[in-house]
């Protein structure tokens, strides 16, 4: 969602420059900033900003500087006069001082007059060009960033794929694993012990720590992860959601591991996937 784009228009008398920063965001948060004059069109910006861009704490802002001798302000010459005169009257002064009085007449409310400048649709028509082309260069620049985290994105999930497979592989050892240590932690205590009966709760208790399910089940979530990544829609909140459920079965998985080579994968594959979360925010 991060992005920056900027144009600049030359008007005869003044030079119009378009300006829009996006940084990530779970929803739309628009801030705009238009010079008085334009505020009437401030809505329409507002709908073409939402429509085009989505997602995202965005700033835009019109900046407007003059080029040419004219100003919309003015002094108005009939209520300095009377300032001055009003001082003369108070304070007696010589033709010497005038330019004093000058200095503090023009400070006094109403001395000077902004006369506000109506919109010009024809001006407006090519500000609105200008503010098109300034998304264009936004967007250009989110969709390269795009491409950047998506490669950056299948690495990170081939990553997770590998460290699954290794769990796979730690499987059969693990399960020996636990016969071994359960058997010792029997034959530590040195009771006589129903074999029968022991086999029973050792299934049991291997039944608890089976983690098929959630290989399974983990595998499918990074396949849909990646098929989503080929859609065209936004799908930010839908990578989200994959991902926390991704998260799960990592977590479940190491819960139940049981096994320290095993463990050691999990951790892997919560390193990647934080990566993962973290850059997420930025997609739309």
């Amino acid at each position: 969602m991060t992005g920056y784009g900027k144009s600049v228009l030359q008007l005869p008398t003044k030079k119009v420059t378009i300006e829009i920063k996006s940084l990530n965001s779970k929803s739309l948060d628009l801030n705009v900033r238009i010079p008085s004059y334009y505020k009437e069109k401030e809505l329409d910006v507002r709908k073409k900003l939402a429509n085009e861009l989505i997602r995202g704490k965005i700033d835009f802002a019109i900046f407007v500087e003059m080029t040419a001798d004219e100003t919309a302000t003015v002094i108005n010459p009939g209520v300095v006069k009377n300032y001055m005169q009003q001082l003369k009257n108070i304070v007696h002064t010589t033709d010497e001082n005038e330019l004093d009085l000058l200095k503090m007449a023009i400070q006094m409310p109403d001395a000077l007059k902004t006369e506000r400048e109506e919109l010009d649709e024809n001006e407006w028509e090519l500000i609105n060009t200008t503010v098109d082309e300034a998304i264009k260069e936004i967007i250009q620049y989110r969709i390269d960033e795009a491409a950047a985290l998506e490669d950056d994105f299948r690495t990170r999930i081939l990553n997770i794929k590998n460290y699954l497979e290794e769990v796979k592989s730690f499987d059969n050892e693990r399960i020996t694993n636990v016969k071994e240590r359960l058997r010792k932690s029997i034959d530590d205590l040195k009771v006589t012990v129903d074999e029968n009966r022991f086999e029973q709760e050792l299934i049991y208790y291997l039944e608890k720590l089976d983690i098929n399910e959630e290989k399974v089940r983990l595998e499918n979530h990074l396949n849909y992860f990646l098929q989503t990544l080929e859609t065209e829609d936004s799908n930010g909140k839908k990578l989200g959601f994959i991902v926390q459920e991704m998260g799960r079965e990592i977590n479940t998985t190491g819960s139940k591991a049981n096994f320290a080579p095993m463990q050691k994968a999990v951790i892997q594959m919560k390193n990647e996937l934080e990566q993962i979360k973290e850059q997420i925010l930025n997609i739309l």
